[in-house]
């Protein structure tokens, strides 16, 4: 029994490794910076042709990869694991069959355990320098402040929860980091897993209770996590358990002899510091990019509609008026966000140039052009065309920290709870 879970491990999570884009994108290091944008998907856009045969054919439905999705919990990704799942169950029962004299699988095993080590290793730290400079999460937008907490999604609201506070989410990153690092020295290897595995059993639960999109990754992360802990499963019984003497956990050998084996070592130890760079260089990126280092529009800010004037007629602040703006939001350069009267938040790509400012339709049309001038640092004046008609938009800045999410900060001190 213990030979046949062995082929089965070796061949199902072998190739849910070898397949699954981002598990292997992630050993490219710094490298992983010069290729395409959707390089990452490779292994999935090559299957994809098949993916969607076994899809129509088996399960009756339209298995096709969505390059432009961030989920990993796709269509097309839970028939990968079904055709995976089929492979493996065949190829242990043929497998079984042909090997059924050998004793045992020793070399294999060490060489197998130490590959799925090293991926669960790299995606530790991939998702944990996410968390430890925190882009993964990023701090709630400003239209966030706007929407009614029963308008978010379960997935919102632990991002935006997580997001509220940058050192919980450092200190999450922290653990996955560490968890990594000790997975790349074969003397740390169970701490690193035992840690990995806390760490991923909460991320699964979290994926599962707020419809995360990373279900696929995850339960397979934490399931390779206890695979690699199957060797010390005596050991620490007997340490944390049973409370008798134990030999040292220590990991199998790849080579026969000891200078080898040290060589290898230091290669896995190599291998984690290029991915440390790598993931390094991909989170300042990122951080720069849309995380709380990226650069604000010169507009930034929350901005309510204190006048509101079409065809050089003021517009009355009626609820019903679906053309009337409540507030106009400038948190990133290229989107611009306004609020109806009914309180819909619309998002509008936006191109700014100088003082013009030129908005685009969910259609792709053109929506306005304004122009924006500032009779002082807390008022905004916008005057041009929307959706064709002649408008003048008078706005005052909203003080941010009127937010409690925003001014409540840390007490040590509390004699009531705070709960508003």
């Amino acid at each position: 029994m213990t030979k046949i879970a062995f082929r089965f491990c070796f061949l199902y999570f072998g190739l849910f490794c070898l397949l699954f884009a981002q598990i292997t994108f992630a050993f490219l290091g710094v490298a992983g910076s010069w290729l395409p944008e959707l390089a990452v998907l490779w292994q999935m856009t090559q299957l994809d042709p098949v993916l969607g045969w076994v899809g129509r054919h088996v399960f009756g439905v339209e298995a096709v990869l969505h390059r432009d999705s961030g989920s990993g919990d796709q269509t097309v990704i839970w028939v990968m694991v079904f055709c995976l799942l089929v492979i493996a169950v065949a190829g242990t029962a043929l497998w079984s069959w042909l090997d059924r004299r050998r004793r045992d699988y020793a070399r294999l095993w060490a060489w197998f355990l130490t590959f799925l080590r090293l991926c669960v290793a790299g995606q530790m730290l991939f998702y944990g320098f996410a968390k430890l400079v925190p882009t993964q999460m990023p701090a709630p937008p400003l239209a966030a402040l706007l929407r009614p907490y029963g308008e978010f999604s379960p997935a919102s609201v632990l991002w935006l929860q997580v997001g509220s506070s940058y050192p919980y989410e450092m200190a999450l990153g922290a653990v996955e980091v560490v968890a990594g690092l000790l997975l790349f020295v074969p003397r740390t290897a169970t701490l690193g897993a035992l840690l990995g595995v806390a760490s991923m059993a909460q991320v699964f639960l979290l994926n599962m209770t707020f419809d995360v999109p990373v279900k696929i990754l995850s339960g397979h992360l934490l399931l390779m996590g206890l695979v690699l802990l199957v060797p010390q499963y005596r050991r620490l019984a007997n340490f944390l358990v049973l409370q008798r003497s134990t030999e040292p956990a220590t990991q199998p050998e790849l080579f026969t002899t000891a200078r080898a084996n040290t060589v290898g070592a230091r290669i896995q130890v190599g291998l984690g510091i290029w991915m440390v760079a790598g993931c390094l260089l991909a989170s300042q990126h990122s951080w720069t990019k849309y995380g709380g280092g990226r650069d604000k529009p010169e507009w930034y800010g929350i901005w309510t509609v204190s006048r509101f004037d079409v065809d050089g007629r003021p517009a009355l602040p009626l609820a019903t008026d679906q053309y009337r703006w409540q507030r106009v939001v400038f948190d990133t350069p290229e989107v611009v966000t306004y609020q109806r009267m009914n309180g819909d938040l619309v998002d509008a790509p936006a191109k700014v140039d100088g003082n013009t400012l030129t908005l685009t339709g969910a259609d792709g049309s053109s929506l306005a052009a304004l122009t924006v001038s500032r009779p002082s640092p807390e008022q905004l004046q916008l005057t041009g065309e929307l959706s064709g008609r002649d408008v003048a938009i008078w706005l005052d800045r909203l003080d941010l920290n009127q937010f409690t999410l925003r001014n409540r900060g840390f007490h040590w001190v509390q004699e009531y709870p705070y709960f508003r």
